[in-house]
């Protein structure tokens, strides 16, 4: 009698089948635990509400397995790339036109996957190489650092008032630095996938112990309601602003496929394809935005999650949004996100900014190129020095600046500049 041998990757697949609801339900919880410091993270910093977040990345992700025909085991959420134009597209315009200009960075998404479908993704290869995109993540990161050291000193994230006295706000933010650190290094398991959420709850604690914790709007809140939802409004400013900085989270997106199809060992590249999982992509960041919620993106935690578990099912993920969806109406949970003091956060962002720009470090390296020819040379420093120096083009309401500004003139210089001749030889 013939025995058939089966792999790894096929034994988990038949165990799968063997999962009840039950089991599928409770793996959704831990998917939603993973990914929930990071989620809450990014309303929490650019002041939009947590409790539409949780709804948003829950609706995302059911639209992204709706266009994907789940297909992939993908949780959509908060986008840490966009955490410093809605800081600025807030502050300037207000928060209805800056959810248009997010609004507008989805649709950009939803081109740029009929881009791929019809051109294949060549032309990503020729127009957003890693010595475009990789600089302007390098931007997203370091211009926040000022946000971050702000918020672990106890100020606001723009320096302007002070929430907490210093001392007393250096002693939560670095413990919460130091435990994100300890987990995110020394962490085992299911708990290595946690640092954020247990930086939180170190601080939160320590927060709780030196009396800077108020819980009044807590007792005050109801305990259920539907979230605080914000229509957007469109302006061409902020829409002119945030276009550009869907870039790089949309190239980091090609990244996040090929990582979880090569966990699960299939290539979602050809199947559901990449055109679709950016068509997802962008219309899950649309919708967020037509609810007043943030830019949704893929979770590199959650690919972890899916390494450690071996639960490649993506039904998995659907419990996870509907997790997420019922949560967003717990209108106590929301209120008591926002009673986490600014210190906890900052110790934590001291960390993420950094490694933002360490990822757009890491794409310059994992290129290959010599950064130090004059080509690469010239289009790296210009767009750091703008970027970090704050350089602003144009005056008053024609102008442009930060990311935005970094983007543009990295794709310009990449095509206007000549290439060196050993390179166009080769």
């Amino acid at each position: 009698m013939e025995t058939k041998q089966y792999s790894d990757l096929d034994t988990h697949r038949i165990q799968e089948l063997k999962h009840s609801p039950i089991q599928t339900a409770i793996a959704g919880s831990q998917i939603l635990l993973v990914a929930f410091g990071a989620l809450v993270l990014v309303p929490l910093i650019t002041g939009l509400n947590p409790n539409v977040a949780l709804f948003t990345a829950g609706v995302g992700t059911l639209l992204f397995q709706i266009i994907t025909k789940r297909t992939v085991p993908i949780f959509l959420a908060s986008s840490f790339a966009f955490i410093a134009p809605i800081i600025y597209g807030t502050q300037t315009w207000g928060l209805p036109a800056t959810l248009g200009g997010l609004m507008a960075a989805g649709i950009f998404y939803i081109v740029l996957s009929f881009f791929v479908r019809s051109f294949g993704t060549g032309f990503i290869d020729k127009y957003f190489p890693p010595i475009v995109v990789g600089p302007v993540i390098m931007v997203i990161g370091l211009g926040l650092a000022p946000v971050a050291v702000n918020m672990a000193m106890g100020k606001t994230g723009d320096g302007a008032a002070v929430l907490v006295e210093y001392s007393t706000a250096l002693s939560i933010s670095m413990t919460s630095l130091f435990v994100t650190l300890l987990v995110a290094i020394l962490g085992k398991g299911f708990f290595k996938l946690l640092p954020i959420l247990s930086g939180i709850v170190a601080g939160f604690v320590l927060s709780l112990v030196l009396g800077v914790v108020d819980f009044t709007k807590v007792a005050e809140a109801s305990w259920f309601a539907i979230p605080a939802f914000t229509a957007p409004e469109f302006n061409w400013q902020a829409i002119l602003f945030m276009l550009p900085v869907a870039l790089a989270p949309a190239i980091e997106h090609i990244g996040d496929v090929l990582a979880i199809s090569s966990v699960t060992g299939k290539d979602y590249i050809k199947k559901p394809g990449l055109h679709k999982t950016l068509l997802g992509d962008g219309v899950a960041t649309s919708a967020a935005a037509m609810f007043g919620g943030p830019p949704n993106t893929t979770y590199s935690e959650v690919t972890g999650a899916v390494v450690l578990t071996k639960n490649f099912n993506p039904v998995v993920m659907t419990w996870a949004a509907v997790f997420a969806i019922a949560l967003a109406f717990v209108e106590k949970f929301g209120v008591f996100l926002q009673s986490i003091p600014t210190p906890v956060m900052g110790g934590i962002l001291v960390l993420l900014f950094g490694s933002i720009a360490v990822v757009g470090l890491n794409s310059l390296v994992k290129s290959g190129e010599d950064l130090t020819t004059p080509r690469n040379l010239v289009i790296i420093s210009v767009v750091l020095t703008f970027g970090i120096g704050g350089m602003v083009i144009g005056n008053g309401e024609m102008s442009i600046k930060g990311v935005s500004l970094c983007a543009i003139s990295a794709i310009l210089l990449n095509i206007i500049l000549p290439h060196e001749k050993e390179e166009t030889n080769k």
